[in-house]
Order: structure tokens, then sequence, then C-alpha cells
């Protein structure tokens, strides 16, 4: 069955535009590993490329240039290899130069892996888009790399010759729950709210990892055979992935480790006392390539100064592997299965669906009807002994703060006396420390509802994972 480019609309209308256009682009595509990001530019411009490289990893130049060269003669028979960047990009505009086409697209994949230190790459790439593709008028480069902090910090954020010449920048980010449930329709896969919920809590959007799983199988059946069967294609994936993107990568996994352990987040003196890591300029870069790389978020809590600063884990992926992969000590080949009515599951689930929320404010706002309205989104931690927390407050503009309690639930949730009593206790606290003067509406956000009863009339709002599913 041929593949299909699926929840990729908004994408696809930008990166035409761009091609439309009337001047030379340089259009910088990044995201995350596995997001796909090279068949997102592949199936939208397809043949309409005139060249098309993808850097290797762990080459060296020589073996970089090589492989350029050899990119080259696929398109241009006649192309020379050359010694140098700064020959072989001459060496591309020559070829380009005798080319009749319209418009001329350039499509250079994994660009950071061409970047070998002290090639000089990046001045190469200079000079070619400065002194001659740029002052074109048909001239489409589009660059890619799945190190998405390299991108930013190299290409986007460049203070040398490349400064402020991306044109474009188009982020491929993992699919919403939404968009998954867009794929497996688009692939035949016939899944419950339930299934796809627990499918987006474990491998958190990437198409990558939707692309593996079997419709024939169940949910639950996929995650056993793919993480823990013998030789499963993803129980080396998270390793595989921060090895891919950072030097030392120990240091990046014990980070994201430590924040696996609070669903709120942990200031940098934490992560600091947790990880034992030294409070250096590499652990600052380190904490900001996990954010710029979408691993993890920074917020100031409610009613927080910027020194209250907090690190929150965000990825699904990452939150399963460091909860459930790493932790089959039996070699389980059912580990999933088997763990289902667990303790260890039923926790588990209940921050893996904090993180989808969390990735999904966008869809709460919307069927909460302030999609246009400025807001906050944040947590709060009592300062008193009683150790009170809310997970997710959207603080509106309108002076009305949503206090958001989410419960993962296999039928609709049974709002009790006692959760009446816990949540009011929440709200009183929160209102005396904070001194807030705005209006506190309790918001559900469960699996499949509230089940009416004496209790119920106490939430405002209720919304469940079809109303996320949009």
């Amino acid at each position: 069955m041929e593949e299909i480019l699926v929840g990729r609309d908004a994408e696809t209308r930008l990166m035409e535009k761009y091609i439309a256009s009337q001047r030379s682009e340089f259009i910088a595509v990044y995201g995350r590993r596995r997001v796909g990001k090279t068949f997102f530019v592949r199936k939208v411009l397809g043949k309409r490329i005139c060249f098309a490289v993808s850097g290797v990893a762990n080459l060296g130049i020589k073996e970089q240039l090589t492989n350029f060269y050899l990119s080259m003669k696929q398109y241009f028979p006649n192309a020379e290899y050359k010694k140098s960047w700064l020959e072989i990009f001459d060496e591309l505009r020559q070829q380009l130069e005798k080319l009749n086409s319209k418009t001329k697209i350039l499509f250079i994949d994994e660009m950071p892996w061409l970047d070998t230190a002290r090639s000089g790459f990046i001045s190469a790439l200079e000079h070619f888009w400065n002194s001659w593709a740029s002052v074109q008028s048909n001239i489409k480069l589009i660059v890619c790399g799945s190190a998405t902090s390299w991108m930013i910090n190299n290409l986007i954020n460049n203070r040398g010759g490349l400064h402020n010449r991306v044109t474009h920048q188009i982020c491929i980010e993992p699919f919403t729950i939404g968009q998954c449930n867009e794929y497996f329709k688009a692939y035949k896969f016939a899944y419950s709210i339930r299934e796809l919920a627990d499918c987006y809590m474990v491998f958190g959007g990437v198409p990558y990892y939707l692309s593996l799983m079997d419709k024939d199988l169940s949910v639950a059946q996929n995650i056993d055979r793919l993480f823990f069967a013998n030789n499963a294609e993803l129980r080396n994936e998270a390793d595989n992935l921060f090895r891919s993107l950072f030097l030392h990568s120990n240091d990046y996994v014990n980070i994201v480790s430590s924040l696996g352990k609070k669903m709120k987040g942990l200031t940098r003196a934490q992560i600091l006392e947790d990880t034992k890591l030294q409070n250096n300029a590499r652990f600052t870069t380190i904490l900001k390539e996990l954010e710029q790389c979408g691993f993890i978020r920074s917020y100031i809590p409610f009613d927080g100064a910027k020194r209250s600063l907090m690190y929150q884990l965000v990825d699904s992926f990452v939150n399963f592997t460091i909860h459930f992969a790493s932790h089959n000590n039996y070699h389980d080949e059912e580990y999933w299965t088997h763990s289902l009515n667990s303790g260890k599951y039923n926790a588990w689930s209940g921050f893996a669906f904090e993180i989808l929320c969390l990735n999904h404010t966008n869809q709460i706002k919307k069927a909460l009807s302030i999609a246009g309205m400025q807001s906050n989104v944040c947590s709060w931690l009592s300062k008193a002994d009683s150790g009170a927390q809310i997970d997710l407050l959207i603080d509106r503009a309108d002076q009305t703060i949503n206090l958001c309690e989410l419960k993962y639930y296999r039928t609709e949730y049974e709002f009790t006396k006692a959760d009446e009593t816990n949540i009011n206790n929440k709200i009183q606290q929160f209102i005396s420390q904070t001194h807030t003067k705005k209006s506190v509406r309790l918001t559900m956000i469960t699996s499949f509802g509230i089940k009416p009863n004496k209790y119920s009339g106490y939430i405002q709002n209720s919304l469940t994972l079809s109303d996320l599913i949009i």
C-alpha cells in the first residue's frame, strides 16, 4: 500500500506557498527524530526536486564530500569531484546554472551530519547562498535535520554569514491525538478511543512509531511486539534517540529521568540535587537543548517568580520508556499486557494522561470556547505542609482560572464525596495562598465523562477524550 501523507495540511500549504514565491527561499524544516520530516518534504515536492543529498551519521569530511558528490552524480552525470566544501558548492552552482527549470528546488537532508568538526561546511554554505543563490529568483533551498538544537543554533539563530538568511521555518511536530486518529483511519485501523489514547500515551504521536504498528493486532499486542518481544524493534529506540541527537547523551538521559519522577516538574536546583550534575554553563545548555528538541518545557508556576522556573517532561515516548520499557526485568514478552491491571500501570497512566492533556491545551481551550483568549498554562504547589497541588491551571485574561482535574479511567468517572472534599480543599488553599481575585472554575478532563450523581453538580466544566480529538 502506498504511504499516505496524513496530518500535515497546514505544513503543506506553507511549503507550496514558499515554493510559489517570486524570490529565492531558504527553508529550514526541523523537528525531532522519527517525526517524518524527510517523508513530508519528499511527499510534497516529489519529482520537482532537482537535487537532493542526505548527510550520513558518524562520517568524516572526506566521506561526507564523497557522499555529496555521489548524490550530485545522480542528478548531474558530468559533475566533478571536489576536495572541499567551497569547491563542491561551486560545482553545484555550475550544474544548476545549466538547468532550464523555472524553479530549482534543492533538498539537503540531515544537514547537521554534514557539518563535521573544522570542515568549513557552514562557511561554504554561507558563501553559496549569499554570493549566488539568494540573488537569483528561482532557487528554493530546503534544509532539514533531526538535531533540532543544531538547526536552531546554527541556521535559524546564526550570528555569522547566515544571520537572517533563513527565509522560512517549518517545524514538523508529532501528531496530536486527533491526527493519530486520522492516520489510523487512513490505514484502516479500527481502534477505540481508549486504545487511541493508550497509543498516544506510549508513542507520543510520532509517525514512524505508528507506522510500525500492525492493524491486525490490538494496541496492547503491538506495544508488546514493538518493545518487549525478542528482537523488538523499539527496545533500544530511546537510547538511540538521545545518542543520535546529543554528545555525551547520558547527562541528557539523567535529566529527563529525573523529571520523569514528578509530573509538575522540578526547578533547576532540584534537578541538580537529584542528578548530581555540575551547576555550570554546560548544564544550562543541556536544559536548553532538551527544550528545543521538545522533550521538556519550562514554565513559571502560578503566582511564581522567574527564579522559580520549573522544567517539566512533556514527551510521551520518553516517559513510557522511563516508567515501563526499561523495567522488564524478567524479559516477559507480554510485559505490557500482563501489566494492564497493575498499580504500576495505573500510576503510569495517570502521569501519561497528564502529559497528553498538557500537549493538547489548544484543544482543551477550544473545547472550553476560549481558543482565542490570552492565557497561561501552568501548575501550582501548596507552600503549606498539606502538599496540595494542581497539575494543570489555565490562567485566563478574562479574570477566570480553569482548575483542571485529570482522570484516566476505563469508564465514566464517578465523582464522590471524597473527591468533592479533596478538590474543595485544593481550591480553598489555592485562593488563600495566592490571594487571587479571579473566578476559579473546576474543570474535569476524563476519558469518558462524569457519571451523573448528587456530587457531579459541583463540576463547572467536563471534557472527555472526544473533545481532544478535533
